[in-house]
């Protein structure tokens, strides 16, 4: 399998009406468009949620970190708890 490794690219996003800007990996935005798309919302709106989730965590990470962590366990991880 032909991995395409590539540096992380900045996008702005804007959450509860503040622009802000996130860098991801090519392959991290492209699962972010199809995880709004499934879900039939702007990828703002997912990324919304996901800051909302990650600012409620005892440990709250960097916006980047939680949405690549939201990704991994939106593709099935049978995990239910991130601690374990």
């Amino acid at each position: 399998m032909s991995v395409p490794y590539h540096p992380p690219v900045k996008r702005s996003v804007e959450i509860a009406g503040h622009k802000t800007s996130i860098s991801l990996e090519p392959v991290f935005w492209d699962l972010l468009r199809d995880a709004a798309a499934r879900e039939n919302v702007p990828i703002n709106a997912i990324v919304a949620r996901i800051d909302a989730e990650r600012l409620a965590a005892a440990e709250p990470t960097g916006l980047a970190t939680a949405v690549r962590t939201w990704l991994a366990y939106s593709l099935g991880s049978t995990r239910t708890d991130p601690a374990d």
